[in-house]
């Protein structure tokens, strides 16, 4: 069973989750505080004797250091360096609480990416961020940033774009792929399937050859039994026939003298 300490971690680890998710203002100070006090709480949950399993640690650690990652970045000037800086941070890989379907962490991600490629588009298209447009000075101002920031956030636009494009790739390989060993394991139980019948059938055939090779050995036997008698019967009645035939023809023609 969770300590009391780490079940109070985790309602905070949970709470600034769930304040990383909505839209804040500039006042907002809740959330730096309470990922302090979460940073101060995983570190005496390491030295708790009842601490967790060293993966769920890890997995601590992971999504605390996201968050602190998340509020640097938010600190930063420009959309640019905001988006970049939130290309590199690692959310959390399983949901904090239960009633989860995805890691918060991993949503706040998605929703922080997209705002700062929103906001770094906004920029380089030099539309404001109310949506109501902006004056001739501002285009101007948008128009005159340097060539290496607006080549910077191309570039950076085209890497995410390829990033993406390389993900739906790795994932229809990867269901082109389970689809194609699913496909190769159902032909492989087919033939096994069939080598079986055909093995059965070859069994039973076999068993009904030898039943009928020892029904054939039996008459075969027998016939040669009957065979031998009649033979017997037949030498002993030509050997009588010839001896009688003898005596009766001593009998009849005597001996010359």
């Amino acid at each position: 069973m969770a300590s009391r300490l780490e079940i109070n971690f985790i309602r905070l680890l949970s709470r600034c989750e769930s304040i990383a998710s909505e839209k804040r203002g500039e006042t907002e100070w809740r959330l730096e505080k309470y990922v302090g006090a979460l940073e101060e709480m995983l570190v005496a949950l390491r030295k708790s004797p009842s601490k967790p399993t060293p993966e769920v640690l890890t997995e601590y650690t992971r999504k605390v250091d996201f968050l602190k990652g998340l509020l640097e970045a938010e600190k930063l000037s420009s959309p640019t360096e905001k988006a970049l800086a939130n290309q590199f941070l690692a959310p959390g890989r399983t949901p904090t609480i239960a009633n989860e379907r995805m890691p918060a962490t991993k949503t706040v991600h998605m929703q922080t990416k997209a705002r700062c490629t929103g906001e770094m588009r906004d920029e380089l298209l030099g539309t404001g961020l109310s949506g109501k447009g902006t004056s001739e000075t501002d285009l101007r101002n948008r128009r005159g940033l340097p060539l290496d920031e607006r080549q910077s956030a191309a570039e950076l636009d085209a890497v995410l774009q390829h990033h993406h494009n390389l993900q739906e790739k790795l994932a229809e390989d990867m269901l082109n792929l389970a689809r194609n060993l699913k496909n190769n394991t159902m032909a492989a139980q087919n033939i096994i399937r069939q080598d079986n019948q055909t093995l059965s059938h070859s069994m039973r055939q076999a068993d009904l050859n030898f039943e009928k090779l020892k029904t054939e050995s039996e008459r075969l036997e027998q016939h040669t039994k009957k065979s031998v008698n009649w033979l017997l019967w037949l030498m002993l009645i030509l050997v009588s026939f010839t001896f009688i035939s003898m005596i009766l023809f001593i009998r009849i023609f005597p001996r010359l003298r």
